[in-house]
């Protein structure tokens, strides 16, 4: 069995290419969606539940009701945990010049990294769900910007220095260049996680974590394996539709993903690693086989 402190878990969990591998039922028309979470966690690898967590991006777009909440709660089992990316609207500096942000295309965010927007918005349909328990980290994710490392560092502080701490909270660059000390205090002093994120211009997982001193800056672990390094979201997306097989493993994210693990799990702190289909073309299998590496590696990843 993979150690306790380990929750793998795949990027989001509704996709129809799984039919057949993590999902066996058949579903009424117009349901999958809906229904197939309850499923998803009974996936085994070598007689165990391998999924202990799930990515939910759809919340990016939309802050999740109170109904939805109840809805997931009600689809998972007592110890499993969704690690939820936060709303754009508190993430985003400037909207993209996109038909569906409609007036506000092109223009500036007045609520960018606005914290009582995130406690009134976000925050209470989880209070009312009484979800805290079934919540892992939220995703903060920043595309690329403009704002300089002290900007965006100083915006960041101010952000987390308002939230409660009954919550826990991961941060995911786009920029390279934030990787730092100023970056790496920031998150240190409030407790938050960096993510991890092997994405297509950041630097490999190794390389992230040498320039953040080789230490982690919250009591948990946050990894997220999106795309192959220099490759743009398009052509990873073509490279693996349609998610049905591994297309070709990425044997140095597998090898920098493990030794993060060991390294959080030595110290007694618990590490969520979401996998995207868009990684190597099939993220259950992709995770079948950091299991095996880990298996591998020694007693470390074993319970």
């Amino acid at each position: 069995m993979v150690s306790p402190f380990i929750r793998f878990g795949t990027s989001t969990w509704t996709y129809e290419g799984w039919r057949g591998q993590v999902y066996l039922k058949n579903y009424p028309k117009g349901s999958f969606t809906k229904q197939c979470l309850s499923e998803y966690w009974q996936f085994q690898h070598n007689g165990s539940p391998l999924f202990r967590t799930v990515g939910n991006d759809s919340t990016f777009y939309r802050p999740p009701t109170r109904a939805q909440l109840l809805a997931y709660r009600d689809q998972m089992p007592e110890q499993a945990e969704m690690c939820f990316k936060v709303w754009e609207d508190i993430t985003v500096p400037v909207f993209a010049s996109h038909p569906r942000y409609g007036l506000k295309a092109g223009k500036p965010n007045p609520h960018f990294l606005d914290a009582q927007l995130f406690k009134d918005l976000v925050l209470t349909s989880f209070r009312e769900a009484r979800f805290q328990d079934r919540t892992g980290p939220f995703l903060f994710e920043f595309q690329r910007h403009g704002f300089s490392i002290g900007e965006f560092c100083a915006k960041l502080g101010s952000f987390f220095g308002q939230l409660p701490s009954e919550f826990r909270y991961a941060v995911e660059i786009r920029n390279a260049g934030l990787l730092g000390p100023e970056y790496r205090k920031v998150l240190e002093t409030h407790e938050v996680a960096h993510v991890y994120n092997h994405w297509s211009y950041m630097p490999a997982l190794a390389e992230q974590h040498k320039r953040m001193q080789g230490t982690f800056t919250a009591p948990f672990t946050v990894l997220r394996l999106l795309t192959p390094l220099r490759m743009n979201y398009d052509q990873a997306k073509q490279r693996a539709a349609p998610y049905t097989n591994i297309v070709e493993e990425l044997p140095e994210m597998r090898r920098d993903t493990v030794a993060l693990i060991h390294q959080s799990v030595t110290q007694a702190k618990p590490v969520y690693v979401l996998v995207n289909n868009r990684s190597e073309g099939n993220a259950p299998k992709t995770i079948q086989g950091l299991v095996e590496l880990l298996k591998a590696a020694g007693p470390v990843g074993s319970e």
